[in-house]
């Protein structure tokens, strides 16, 4: 952070400014308006001293998606801001998605002026009319109207600590027009702000520590379930794996925290997951799951399920009481950071090690008979075994790679390739339906953070927003978001922004001409079969209409004639329209149980 930029006194737009400013945010996403004009007034002379950028999305909810997705990719808070009126309540679908996966925004909206109110004003959203403020209650960690000069600075930085202490999650300030062209002080006023928005000392629950490590010196056979939280503490979470001798899986969103390779990992619980991590938390000799980092919900629990995880032989750890919450059934309870929870319990074991004391059990994991699997090819290339060693996929004989009579791609077969044609450092985005069910069972990249999810509240089109953002966090990183052609249709305009800065984002499309995921779920649930079809479009050529490259891919030889290399480094957007098998059945029976049992 930089603590020393101090401006002349200027209007509370400016101020707000100089705060992002401290906290070293140089891109700002949204759509102006009337009422938020001032604000953009303050960052067009921010943008001129080359400080803040300013990126107009083509939709709110894109500019929401954006700031998602700069967020998970520096590490730094989002900003969104919009207009009063539709433009705060377009932006709500992006802030709710945040908010279910923690991640933390700045959420500027306008008001119409104060003196306005209730008045019937162009687009008002205050208490008396269409209070925006109210509907932003239930998916943002705070949430204020800004009713007077002197309230400003105050509620700004208490959004700002909101946003970034845990849980971490939007945070949401409406702002009147004429408040924000109002006189602010000689600023920052506030010295000390870095402190304020500092991770605080870690508390950790010792006690119920004491407790667990009785347990773990009880137990002879232990597993671990590594959830998303586990990625800032990921060195440390490894370590204590590899201290117990234990295997892990992780949770469809914590399958970026750790390698797919590392000895010990037997691949993805619950949706989309893998037959190795179902077989490994279902043996009858386990005495311990300890779950680490995941918030417990339905797609990290396999539909909550009890004889494999939701028992008495799971412990919790996390930092979210909600967590806890959603477990009541668990042997004990660990509230605190992870890091330093895993920190103690690795030092503990190593003392006890070194005193040659047994500890635990120094039985080696059991090793699994698991089939290679790979994928039929003239090449014969062993560069496209399909997953790591201890990790099981569905079959060949199952899902079939090679083209079916119509030539169309298999998607598992896409994803394969995806897996090799694209470099390390590559980050991965999948969209909300078909496309995060085949990558979470297929993709498996060996650098951390390489792909990511919003599955929690799983809004259609986060990832072609939130590819921006990540692009314009990472510059010098690909990016690739793999969609499907309803995601893309519903919000496949913000390629445009990628035009525009020329960011070299690599849009994937699952082409099946359906909502896949209400196709196979009315099917495999036995529901009407209506409303899934789209239309036939050629989104190449709709990517070419908007400034972006595009390529069509009919059969597996279409992948031979694109230079990966230059999609990643050509400095502009490019397109790739798949067009793939829809009778391919994702792996999603998971969630057609979950409905079925409705």
């Amino acid at each position: 952070m930089s603590g020393d930029i101090i401006r002349p006194p200027g209007e509370l737009g400016d101020l707000l400014v100089c705060y992002l400013e401290r906290l070293e945010i140089d891109h700002v996403f949204g759509i102006p308006g009337g009422a938020i004009e001032p604000l953009y007034d303050a960052l067009a002379r921010s943008e001129r001293c080359h400080k803040i950028k300013v990126i107009t999305a083509r939709h709110e909810a894109g500019a929401a998606f954006m700031a998602d997705g700069y967020a998970r990719e520096t590490g730094k808070i989002g900003v969104c801001c919009t207009t009063t009126g539709p433009g705060a309540t377009n932006l709500i679908t992006g802030v709710a998605s945040a908010y279910v996966d923690n991640i933390p925004l700045l959420v500027i909206t306008a008001q119409t002026t104060l003196s306005n109110f209730g008045r019937g004003a162009f687009q008002e959203s205050s208490y008396d009319a269409v209070n925006t403020v109210g509907m932003f209650e239930s998916c943002t960690v705070y949430n204020s109207l800004v009713t007077h000069p002197g309230q400003f600075e105050v509620k700004l930085t208490s959004a700002l600590m909101s946003a970034l202490r845990e849980p971490r999650g939007p945070a949401h300030i409406s702002v009147p027009s004429d408040i924000f062209r109002m006189s602010a002080p000689a600023f920052p006023t506030y010295p000390d702000f870095e402190t304020l928005v500092r991770k605080p000392p870690a508390l950790v629950d010792f006690d119920a520590l004491e407790v667990l490590c009785r347990h773990l010196q009880n137990s002879k056979r232990i597993a671990l379930l590594l959830g998303r939280r586990c990625c800032g503490a990921h060195e440390i979470v490894l370590e204590f794996a590899e201290l117990l001798g234990a295997p892990f899986v992780t949770t469809p969103q914590g399958k970026t925290c750790v390698t797919p390779y590392h000895d010990l990992n037997y691949g993805v619980f619950g949706f989309a997951g893998h037959r190795s991590a179902q077989q490994l938390l279902a043996e009858p000799e386990l005495d311990l799951i300890i779950s680490i980092g995941s918030n417990l919900g339905e797609w990290a629990t396999n539909g909550w399920d009890s004889s494999s995880i939701m028992n008495n032989k799971l412990v919790v750890i996390d930092s979210f009481q909600q967590s806890f919450q959603r477990a009541p059934m668990a042997r004990l309870h660990v509230c605190g950071d992870i890091g330093t929870i895993l920190e103690v319990l690795s030092a503990r074991i190593k003392v006890t090690q070194q005193s040659g004391r047994a500890y635990l059990s120094d039985t080696p994991p059991q090793e699994e008979s698991v089939q290679e699997i790979f994928i039929p090819d003239r090449r014969e290339s062993e560069k496209y075994r399909c997953a790591p060693r201890h990790i099981t996929i569905d079959s060949p004989e199952k899902y079939r790679y090679a083209e079916n009579k119509t030539g169309l791609i298999k998607p598992q077969r896409l994803i394969c390739e995806l897996n090799q044609r694209f470099p390390p450092e590559t980050r991965f985005l999948a969209d909300t339906g078909n496309s995060f069910s085949w990558t979470t069972h297929y993709l498996f990249r060996g650098n951390l953070g390489a792909y990511r999810l919003a599955m929690g509240f799983a809004a259609m089109g986060w990832a072609i927003g939130a590819g921006v953002g990540t692009a314009f966090g990472a510059p010098e990183r690909p990016v690739v978001v793999i969609t499907g052609d309803g995601s893309f249709l519903m919000n496949g305009q913000e390629i445009t922004v990628a035009v525009e800065h020329n960011l070299p984002v690599i849009y994937v499309i699952l082409n099946d001409r359906a909502l896949g995921m209400v196709m196979h779920g009315q099917r495999l649930t036995g529901a009407e079969r209506i409303a899934y079809q789209l239309p036939a479009v050629d989104f190449a050529a709709m990517a070419r209409a908007m400034g972006a490259r595009g390529y069509n891919v009919y059969e597996l030889t279409d992948f031979d004639k694109i230079d990966y290399k230059d999609l990643c480094t050509c400095g502009q957007p490019s397109l790739i329209d798949v067009h793939i098998d829809p009778n391919e059945v994702p792996p999603m029976s998971l969630r057609a149980r979950t409905l079925k049992s409705v």
